[in-house]
């Protein structure tokens, strides 16, 4: 069968290689076309063509988006046309809403079979979508069990419980082992500085904002050594340009996420997929995030008081087991001084609550559960 699949940040792109793994295993003759990164190419081998890289389409925050109105607008006609060419079974939007739910809403009238891989969270904003989701999808995937409050089946009948895939993938990364080569400090075979993750965002727009201000906590505590989560698809050159020459205690690790997670005692994370990753690594975080100042008041006029916070980790939970440091209130000396928290008096109690946000979370399977309900939309097309 043909499967046509959409993706348009790092987090997709993750998610999106673990439910091709899980389509191949059902289907040797799955034929592939994606929108994704590098995982997704690694994963679809030979059996598919990519679309679009990641690379660019990473666009956030609602004045951002109309900056680049030209550039969107000529990624969804694209995708259309492309669509059409290759003719699939099925379409599967991972995430990604602004994007997807157009394209969405463009399939279904084209007779299509669609299902949605991660929720959009209308459930925090914008929930004027639910009834063009209803309409458009044949179905919904979400992932979070706090969700299930939300979705209930007189609301969106087609959605579907189906668990949150980094469990998955970290349980495979354990299994599997590190990574080649040592990310600890090695003095004698002893450690001699603990060691802080930076995961300042897949975006350019975000490592711009999130990262001097990181940078520059790290130049307070040369005890610690910190790394930097790169990414090798954005380039050497943008990162060392927010890292100041001399400040030792600071590097640049790519592509090597879980491995720095696996040697790290504390973590300054923006705001995404990472917070939860984090935590089930169990690495106490301070959670930051911060846009564009006219972005983040339509948003909070378009949210409202619907929620309480922004990580997943304290959505999950309903209540605040990490720090969150938004807009005004992530500047040096805040972050300073959670990050003096989470390595002393708030540490045990993070760690207690990332135990309540596995329990919550459940078992591991969902790129399998997935992948099944993926196929059997595709067998009735």
């Amino acid at each position: 069968m043909k499967y046509y699949i959409i993706a348009g940040e790092a987090s997709g792109d993750l998610h999106g290689a673990n439910l091709v793994a899980a389509l191949r295993r059902r289907d040797r003759e799955a034929e592939i076309r994606y929108w994704g990164g590098d995982r997704m190419k690694q994963a679809v081998s030979e059996d598919g063509s990519m679309a679009r890289h990641i690379r660019d389409l990473a666009i956030m925050g609602i004045v951002e988006v109309v900056s680049h109105l030209g550039t969107v607008m000529g990624n969804i006609s694209f995708c259309k046309r492309d669509i059409q060419a290759f003719d699939p079974d099925v379409v599967v939007f991972i995430d990604y809403p602004g994007f997807n739910l157009k394209i969405a809403k463009y399939t279904h009238k084209k007779g299509y079979r669609n299902v949605y891989y991660i929720s959009p969270q209308v459930w925090a904003w914008k929930k004027g979508r639910l009834r063009s989701m209803r309409h458009d999808l044949d179905k919904l995937c979400y992932i979070l069990p706090t969700e299930q409050k939300f979705y209930k089946p007189g609301v969106m009948p087609q959605a579907v419980y189906v668990g949150h895939p980094l469990l998955d993938e970290v349980e495979r990364y354990r299994q599997e082992g590190q990574g080649e080569g040592p990310l600890l400090n090695d003095a004698g075979g002893k450690e001699v500085r603990k060691t802080v993750a930076i995961l300042p965002g897949s975006r350019k727009m975000e490592l711009g904002r999130m990262l001097p201000v990181m940078v520059r906590v790290a130049e307070r505590h040369p005890d610690y050594r910190f790394i930097v989560a790169g990414m090798s698809l954005i380039g050497e050159e943008f990162y060392n340009r927010y890292i100041p020459a001399g400040c030792g205690n600071v590097e640049i690790v790519y592509d090597r996420t879980y491995d720095i997670l696996a040697a790290s005692h504390a973590a300054l994370v923006c705001s995404g997929t990472a917070t939860l990753e984090t935590a089930l690594f169990k690495v106490p975080q301070v959670v930051c995030y911060q846009c564009n100042k006219l972005s983040a008041a339509i948003a909070r006029v378009l949210i409202g008081d619907s929620i309480k916070y922004i990580s997943l980790v304290n959505l999950i939970a309903d209540a605040p087991v990490v720090a969150e440091l938004i807009q005004g209130d992530f500047n040096v000396e805040r972050l300073d001084l959670e990050f003096n928290k989470i390595c002393g008096e708030s540490r045990q109690q993070i760690l207690e609550g990332y135990e309540r946000v596995d329990e919550l979370l459940g078992g591991k399977g969902a790129s399998d559960r997935t992948a099944d309900i993926v196929i059997r939309q595709a067998r009735e097309k």
